[in-house]
């Protein structure tokens, strides 16, 4: 391993065994010599590592004591100790990683749909925090990548998700459990999108959609299309495994209409039951084999090396409450989304079109 790298190691060696309690305060730590020999380093390298860790209050070093575990008060230790080790677990996924020949937009975008996952976990009701912006609804790589850098656009505030669907998401939104919905929920009788949904769902309320994205969604396959696929009425071929979103996601719902008007029974069709709830999980069912195709967004796929055939293109809305429009989070997002280096980002993802992002349109 490079010596650069190395000293992270042998801090983080040294962290496991304070948080185990394998090392005790007062415990000494052995020689920096000693350390060298037994890692096969530098000198230096080990007072690196040393340095580190006391930096982070962990140890200290007095003259003709050596270095010793701190005596730390367990709560004042507690979160330092807990940040730091996290701290340097993801530094060790990383250095692991870009060692394997990985880069750091690799690793960022893989940690990105990992965390999807986790996201669809956390169901329960959120409650209110003035930092936070809560947002609940349809699954989007826009969302993701806002989530990860909203910092830089609203400074002092984060952006909370929870995916649940188009029309859980709205549901959230009446009940206030969420500041922020987002949707992209196709009227079959209209053939628009999402407004008569939020006049459905939020009757009365003065509502504002904000346009994130224009996406286009389409079968996700395996790379080289082994079965040859070319659309829909494929999907009942005897045999074919289909990776398919959960009721009341706005996939679900376009594919419904869409299998309606073509006149193909659901029933026909082999995994139409295997619900995911995330565009990610269906490129990662593709991608892993089990399953032969699935409907979804060009961007996971393209992230995971699949093959993507665009069956339609949609708008994926952020909706919000009149109650909240003047929040400055969400003021200082609307702002973001209507500027340039928002159509820069959101373009910047395979499958999207920011032609109309930030475009607001006012409902009631």
């Amino acid at each position: 391993m490079d010596e650069p790298f190395l000293y992270q190691k042998i801090a983080e060696s040294i962290r496991q065994e304070i948080l185990s309690g394998k090392l005790k305060p007062g415990d000494p730590l052995p020689p920096v010599r000693q350390m060298k020999d037994q890692w096969e380093c530098t000198v230096g390298t080990v007072q690196r590592a040393y340095r580190d860790l006391a930096d982070q209050g962990l140890l200290v070093s007095r003259v003709g004591q050596g270095t010793r575990v701190a005596h730390v008060p367990p709560i004042q230790a507690e979160l330092p100790m807990r940040r730091a080790a996290l701290t340097h677990r993801a530094e060790a996924f990383l250095l692991e990683a870009l060692t394997a020949g990985y880069g750091l937009e690799e690793v960022e975008e893989a940690l990105r749909l990992a965390m999807d996952r986790w996201r669809v976990l956390r169901q329960a009701p959120q409650t209110s925090q003035e930092d936070c912006l809560r947002f609940a609804g349809s699954h989007d790589m826009a969302l993701n990548w806002l989530a990860a850098h909203f910092a830089e656009i609203v400074p002092a505030y984060c952006l909370r998700l929870s995916f649940s669907g188009s029309l859980g998401g709205l549901i959230a939104l009446a009940q206030g459990q969420a500041d922020l919905a987002g949707c992209h929920l196709l009227d079959a009788e209209s053939h628009s999108y999402n407004l008569p949904f939020v006049q459905r769902l939020l009757p009365g309320r003065r509502v504002a959609l904000v346009t994130l994205a224009h996406r286009r969604l389409g079968l996700i396959l395996p790379a080289g299309n082994p079965a040859r696929l070319q659309g829909l009425e494929d999907l009942r071929r005897p045999g074919l495994r289909f990776a398919n979103r959960q009721a009341g996601s706005g996939t679900r719902v376009w594919l419904d209409i869409a299998l309606q008007r073509a006149g193909i029974p659901a029933e026909q069709i082999q995994g139409y039951a295997d619900e995911k709830m995330t565009h990610s999980e269906v490129a990662l069912a593709v991608a892993e084999k089990q399953a032969d195709v699935g409907l979804g967004l060009e961007t996971p796929a393209r992230t995971y090396g699949l093959e993507f055939i665009p069956l339609t293109g949609e708008r994926y809305d952020l909706v919000v409450c009149q109650e909240q429009w003047d929040w400055h989070p969400v003021r200082a997002l609307v702002a973001w989304l209507q500027s340039n280096a928002a159509a820069a980002a959101i373009s910047a993802l395979a499958g999207y079109d920011a032609r109309e992002t930030g475009q607001v349109t006012w409902v009631g």
